[in-house]
């Protein structure tokens, strides 16, 4: 079912093409830091899906007449994305049946972390949007808190221990080893390349990977994929949120292969 950030997402791409100067052309793409003078817009959003919807975009993004000549910049983009937040409402709708509103949409010059990110790309030039996206179903909250818990019996431990046994469980003695650190690394891709090749790749040359922009990416342990999930901005730093995990017997085997 389509999602609020789905919905913006069609939306944005739609309406960036057709109000923007040059026609650009909105993307997905890998999260990049903003520099100094980025800003954005946070929605906040009412009805049978709500929360928080904020966009980030590259501050440089300013410097190009995009929402036409002799207009202020920042107002216009400012009324094309309250324009968008209100669009992805009302396609919500038409999708999923779900209603929600705009009730307040606030300026932003940063955001603690990122769950999207896309490239605005002209004829000529390339801009990096950021989007944070905290959104909620509450119908399905409601149900979830309404649905009976089972009640709790004295003398069932076993009914109530972990699916999965600790990492301490499964070897005598692993508590020796749990402060040792390991170096981890993220796996976006690969690609096989012929020598001839790799000598002659230059600055600007691009090197074309086996998986799309939207696949999850490798947490990498020793030689061991012990995790994956998505790319996500932290304080300008790139992070992992993560999204699936190996059971502890394999992440075990990450570390056996370093010893």
């Amino acid at each position: 079912m389509k999602s609020y950030f789905d919905c913006w997402a069609e939306v944005a791409g739609a309406l960036f093409s057709q109000a923007l100067a040059g026609e650009p052309e909105l993307s997905e793409s890998l999260p990049k830091p903003l520099g100094a003078g980025a800003f954005g817009w946070a929605a906040t959003l009412k009805g049978d899906v709500e929360g928080r919807f904020s966009v980030l975009l590259d501050g440089s993004i300013l410097e190009t007449p995009l929402v036409g000549e002799g207009v202020d910049q920042k107002t216009g983009w400012k009324e094309l994305m309250r324009e968008t937040f209100d669009a992805a409402a009302g396609e919500l709708l038409a999708r999923t049946g779900k209603k929600c509103q705009v009730t307040d949409a606030e300026e932003i010059a940063a955001e603690s972390q990122v769950s999207h990110a896309f490239q605005l790309r002209s004829a000529d030039r390339a801009w990096t949007v950021l989007v944070r996206d905290q959104m909620r179903t509450i119908e399905a909250e409601a149900v979830a808190s309404a649905r009976p818990q089972p009640a709790a019996q004295t003398g069932d431990r076993d009914a109530r221990a972990p699916s999965q046994p600790s990492a301490a469980a499964l070897t005598p003695g692993l508590e020796l080893l749990l402060d040792v650190e390991l170096e981890a690394s993220l796996r976006f891709g690969a690609r096989e390349m012929p020598l001839g090749e790799i000598l002659e790749l230059g600055p600007g040359d691009v090197v074309e990977l086996d998986r799309h922009v939207v696949d999850p990416v490798d947490l990498i342990v020793g030689d061991k994929i012990v995790a994956r999930g998505e790319v996500v901005l932290v304080n300008g730093n790139f992070g992992l949120r993560v999204t699936e995990v190996a059971a502890p017997k394999r992440r075990l085997e990450s570390v056996r292969c370093l010893f």
